[in-house]
Order: structure tokens, then sequence, then C-alpha cells
């Protein structure tokens, strides 16, 4: 069955929406690296990073701003894929859609409050006193652990793992994309979801901690968000077909008809 304009039209726009998201947020995060020294920066007290900000002047809230909307371009191709894949019925997708959508708006915030919430507590904890220190070192502590640690790591990264699995586990039920892009997502998946251990840190002291965990995690992620992406523009969807078990994960039985009163109109 050859596939509508407007179905291919989604399917390359997706495509290159994967790529180009998965690949623009991986230079702005480079970037965001070398001049401040992150992610492992978010572990460091207000007294290392709050003049470490300052000093990173307009060109760093720049950095930030754009890492936080490349980032958020993924959220037009999670939207999309399960009118890529053929398979907006499938109620799982749908979900799982959801979910994706949800932890972009939440990283997107975490990220965004470097722009809008950090600089005045950093230029605030710079040229004030010792009083004002430490009022600001109690806010910034709040707002990181909330707006960084519980939104955007913690919920952000939770739910992308979430949209990944089940975006792999209908690949490989429906093999609407080859099995090893539905294979490498389970991997990376769970590479991504050892990172918890480092967020959860930050709340539980002591809790168990693999110092790689966000690095590969994360990295791996994003090749695999663009290796979709390379997989949609160069492969054709593969229809579903139930004569070879092609079925939607959660399938709903067609209604029956009621029963014949042998009244014909």
């Amino acid at each position: 069955m050859t596939a509508a304009p407007t179905d291919q039209g989604f399917r390359r726009t997706s495509g290159v929406l994967f790529v180009v998201g998965a690949l623009a947020f991986a230079g702005a995060a480079t970037v965001l690296s070398s001049t401040f020294d992150w992610p492992d920066v978010l572990r460091e007290p207000a007294d290392v990073v709050l003049p470490a900000f300052v000093a990173g002047g307009t060109s760093l809230v720049w950095t930030w701003f754009a890492t936080a909307w490349t980032y958020a371009v993924l959220l037009v191709p999670i939207l999309l894929l399960p009118t890529v894949l053929g398979r907006r019925g499938d109620p799982l997708l749908r979900v799982a859609t959801s979910v994706g959508a949800t932890s972009v708006v939440l990283s997107l915030i975490g990220f965004l409050r470097w722009v809008f919430v950090v600089p005045p507590l950093a230029d605030s904890y710079v040229s004030g006193n010792a009083v004002t220190r430490a009022a600001v070192d109690a806010a910034w502590t709040a707002q990181h652990q909330f707006g960084g640690a519980l939104l955007g790591e913690h919920l952000g990264q939770l739910l992308a793992v979430a949209w990944s699995i089940t975006v792999s586990v209908v690949i490989l039920r429906t093999r609407a994309l080859p099995r090893w892009v539905g294979a490498a997502g389970l991997v990376v998946s769970a590479l991504y979801l050892t990172n918890q251990g480092d967020i959860l840190a930050t709340a539980l002291p002591g809790f168990p901690v693999w110092d790689l965990g966000g690095l590969i995690g994360s990295t791996s992620w994003g090749l695999w968000v663009a290796a979709l992406g390379v997989v949609l523009l160069l492969r054709p969807i593969r229809s579903a077909n139930p004569a070879r078990g092609d079925v939607p994960i959660l399938s709903v039985p067609a209604p029956r008809p009621p029963a014949s009163t042998g009244v014909r109109s």
C-alpha cells in the first residue's frame, strides 16, 4: 500500500526534527559543558554555582536559552509519531505520546529556570552581604531542587524513558520499523534510567550512584533519538497487517451487531 502524500510529509518532518533536535541539543549541551562545567556544576553548592554563573555573563544565559529550545524541538516529532507509524488508534501509543510530550515540557521548565530564575538570584548573591547571601542560598536550593532535580531531571527524564521504552516495544511488536531500532531503544532506555541514582541522591544521601550513568545514558539516548529520525527518513513505514501478526499492543474488539429481529428496512 502506498502512503498518502500527507503521511509521507509527516514522516519526513518527524525524521528531520528528531535528527535536528537531537544534534542541536547535543551541540548546545557541549558548549554549556565547556563553558559552565555542566552537568557536574548542578551538584555544586550556591557559593560555587552562582558566582560562576555571573562570571559567565549574558552569553551563558543565551547558551541555556539555546539548550532549552533545541531540546523542545523534540516535542513536535513525538506528537507526530503515532500518525507516522500509522497507529493513531493504539491506546498505549497515545498514552506514551502524552507522557513523552510532558517529559519535554518538564525538561524545558528545568532548563529555562536558568534564564528567568537564576540570573536575579546570582546577581543578588554576588552583590549582597552575608545576610542576603544566606537568604539567596536558601532560595537557590529550593528552586534548584524543585525546578531542576524534581521537574527537569527526575520527572523529565523518567517520563522520557517511559516514552522510549513504549515506542520501542511498539516497534518490536508491530515491526513498523526495523527491529534493531526497538531493541536499541530498550537498551539505551535502561542506561538512561541509571542516571536516576544521581538525582535521587540529592534528596536521599547515600543512594547508590553510578557516576557514568548520566553521561552514557543521556548520550546513548540522544543518539537513539537521532537514529530513529534517520530511519524515518530512509525507510518506509511497514503497514499493519493482521495476517502476519502485526496488531496494536492493545487491541479493542469491534462491537458485535445486534441479533437479527427478522425486520428488514
